[in-house]
């Protein structure tokens, strides 16, 4: 399993991995910033963005591939940054790894399974497979259909790119929809004792406060931090806040 990743900045190293449908591009604006005190390396996760396609989607999967990348480029040890299945992904690092891991910071999502929530999502991007479109606004205009929030489509379409067949996704459709079931599972190991931030956006129901316990259990010293004024996609909205945020907990 080959990642595909990008590295920037220079001095201790620094992990970021993006969401669901997403790919490192996603988290630029987190990137930028923080190549300025750290070496950044921003990955795909398998079946998104260039890195390679594969039928497992699990996070002892996901997980593995980045410790083989983190070999491949001889990183000891590194700060890791995750949003959403990223977060997971970071986490399930953790609690297996934890040598590999200095500080954890995790964007609003928890050690948990969760229910399913993107069917609308999965029903847009299936249409506009099966429509014939010639632009990503007609792209858009199908996914209308299933997807209220503007914001959501605008996201997704940033992995819609135009091939001399015509329109395709960059991350594996048929693969992340077989697996969504792995995706919504919570990660498993035992208990990261290292130093970890969870962030919230306090508009998002991905982390509730009856998750309290689950979260001292597997992280026993993490501490949280609330974005007012965000959702889901917190660092696309408050990219100041949520980078100071990080930057200051890992610098401290």
């Amino acid at each position: 399993m080959q990642l595909h990743y990008k590295q920037t900045g220079q001095g201790p190293h620094l992990i970021l991995i993006h969401g669901l449908f997403g790919s490192f591009e996603n988290l630029n604006v987190i990137a930028r910033p923080l190549s300025e005190n750290f070496t950044v390396t921003a990955i795909d996760l398998r079946n998104h963005g260039r890195s390679d396609h594969d039928e497992l989607m699990s996070y002892p999967a996901m997980s593995q591939d980045v410790l083989a990348l983190m070999i491949q480029l001889n990183i000891e040890k590194a700060v890791f940054v995750g949003h959403s299945m990223g977060g997971k992904v970071a986490m399930q690092v953790a609690l297996n790894t934890p040598e590999k891991v200095d500080k954890l910071v995790v964007l609003d999502i928890a050690p948990v399974t969760y229910e399913p929530r993107h069917d609308d999502v999965f029903k847009g991007l299936n249409a506009v497979n099966n429509a014939h479109i010639s632009s990503r606004q007609d792209a858009d205009s199908v996914m209308s259909e299933y997807i209220v929030e503007p914001g959501v489509r605008q996201f997704l379409l940033k992995s819609l790119v135009k091939t001399q067949n015509g329109f395709d996704w960059k991350f594996n459709l048929t693969i992340l929809q077989n697996k969504y079931c792995d995706i919504l599972q919570a990660p498993s190991g035992t208990a990261f004792t290292g130093k970890t931030l969870f962030i919230k956006g306090s508009n998002s129901e991905y982390i509730t406060e009856n998750m309290r316990d689950v979260f001292l259990k597997f992280f026993p010293k993490c501490k949280a931090k609330v974005i007012h004024g965000t959702g889901h996609w917190l660092h696309a909205e408050k990219p100041t806040a949520v980078n100071k945020s990080i930057t200051d907990f890992i610098l401290d």
